[in-house]
């Protein structure tokens, strides 16, 4: 018997092997969650069939989460081979490239941040009305979602996608509020850097790399099967007391200020 044994987990944001949807996606399957998937485009799709046939599922529907239609879409199919969903993972974060490259003030644009806000924070409350739309949310049900610690201290070139993320944490503590009377839960992951197709966006993210390392406490990165284990327990019937919060997978580098200084 698994961790998630008997439960049924909706992952959007599988977009290679190095994502970290993907690492919580075989922590799931390990632990013996029954798995289900979004892709975001037909770009995607085959990729993401491949990944769920190794989980043992055919259950793929696509989704751009900046569609309502789409979401509420996703949904309406599941609702046809599942009665309900016991997780949501939301791991989906974007901002335009060119707004993750130089100074704050002078690359941010009004679309940009409003992109970056509606992709990254908004898509993960849709998903949740959606759902309870559909009467697939019931008692016990746990959302999950991804953030980084740039929602709370500037770190170079993450710009905009700090603010956005900022907003998703913001989102976990109402939406936790607002569903717990249902015995929802919502909680989110706040993980170190990891070299994902998403961060390759941001510029100089191998000098993170280097930096959270050698600044962290256990002095080295994480990797995407260790926010997958984070992420069972916090979907699990182990945390059931546990919604609101913010749990760090960083190699404890969120606690560090200046950190050792080199004699």
């Amino acid at each position: 018997m698994g961790l998630l044994s008997g439960k049924r987990a909706l992952i959007i944001g599988v977009a290679s092997k190095h994502s970290i949807a993907h690492g919580i996606a075989e922590v799931f399957h390990k632990q013996g969650a029954e798995l289900a998937f979004t892709y975001q485009n037909e770009k995607l799709q085959s990729r993401v069939e491949k990944f769920a046939a190794g989980w043992d599922s055919t259950l793929t529907f696509p989704c751009d989460v900046a569609s309502d239609e789409q979401i509420d879409e996703v949904f309406r199919s599941l609702g046809k081979h599942w009665d309900n969903v016991d997780i949501i993972v939301h791991a989906v974060g974007y901002a335009p490239a060119n707004e993750l490259d130089g100074n704050y003030v002078d690359v941010t644009t009004r679309e940009g941040f409003a992109i970056a806000h509606d992709i990254s924070s908004y898509s993960f409350v849709a998903l949740a009305k959606a759902a309870r739309q559909h009467n697939m949310l019931k008692e016990n049900a746990s959302l999950l979602t991804l953030t980084y610690l740039g929602a709370e201290k500037v770190l170079q070139n993450y710009n905009v996608m700090g603010l956005a993320k900022a907003s998703l944490e913001a989102n976990v503590r109402y939406m936790a509020a607002a569903l717990g009377r249902d015995g929802i839960r919502v909680n989110g992951i706040s993980a170190g850097p990891i070299k994902t197709l998403a961060a390759s966006g941001i510029k100089s993210f191998r000098r993170m790399l280097a930096e959270n390392a050698r600044r962290a406490p256990l002095r080295r990165n994480v990797t995407t099967e260790e926010v997958g284990n984070a992420a069972s327990f916090l979907a699990s019937d182990m945390a059931s007391g546990v919604t609101g919060e913010i749990m760090y997978v960083d190699g404890g580098f969120n606690i560090t200020g200046m950190g050792e200084l080199e004699d």
